[in-house]
């Protein structure tokens, strides 16, 4: 199903191509700006700032609560139903400590709050916490794709993996643009997406 966009694309492949170009560049302004630093840090108006940010030139659902059920593969996402209290809940959790943080990244995963684009959104969002709380950011080139998605999906019974992954690819270079267009890359490359290189759009 090729979602409802506002370029009027009907095909997936152009739907693919567009998306991943128009909110790339935005990705690459968010930094460039400086408006990265004014995003609400570990909540979910934070993330859902964000999300728009990246994809409302595309989508109109762009920062809003999906209103489907999601699954991906064997694993359904949190239930229309109980989104909002899982939101409220996710708000509430501690982010002091890098297995506080991680533990909350996990639980957005699993609310998965938009009906696309979760995981390019919500890197960026933990990049934030992990900056504002530790100083440190994710370099994203030394996690491997196939560990880094195997990590994501045991994480719903056991964080052990995600936790490795992450603090092993812990970088100080928090303000480092290069860190952060190359983690950019490596995010949409997790979801497929190769076409455009962000520090050349």
């Amino acid at each position: 199903m090729i979602l409802p966009n506002k370029l009027h694309i009907t095909d997936q492949a152009a739907l693919a191509r567009a998306e991943e170009e128009v909110s790339k560049r935005k990705a690459k302004q968010l930094f460039d700006t400086g408006e990265i630093g004014t995003v609400e840090v570990g909540t979910y108006a934070g993330l859902a700032f964000i999300h728009r940010y990246l994809f409302e030139d595309i989508y109109p659902f762009a920062g809003k609560l999906r209103e489907v059920n999601m699954s991906k593969g064997n694993f359904r996402f949190a239930s229309v139903m109980f989104l909002k209290p899982s939101l409220e809940h996710i708000d509430k959790m501690p982010q002091s400590t890098f297995e506080q943080i991680v533990e909350k990244y996990v639980e957005m995963n699993v609310a998965h709050p938009f009906r696309e684009g979760n995981g390019r959104a919500t890197r960026i969002w933990l990049d934030i916490i992990f900056r504002q709380e530790l100083r440190q950011v994710v370099d994203w080139n030394l996690i491997d794709k196939e560990d880094y998605l195997m990590a994501m999906q045991r994480s719903v019974v056991k964080d052990i993996e995600i936790k490795h992954l992450l603090k092993n690819a812990l970088t100080s270079r928090i303000d480092d643009r290069e860190v952060y267009l190359k983690g950019i890359d490596v995010s949409y490359y997790y979801e497929g997406y190769t076409t455009f290189k962000t520090d050349e759009l």
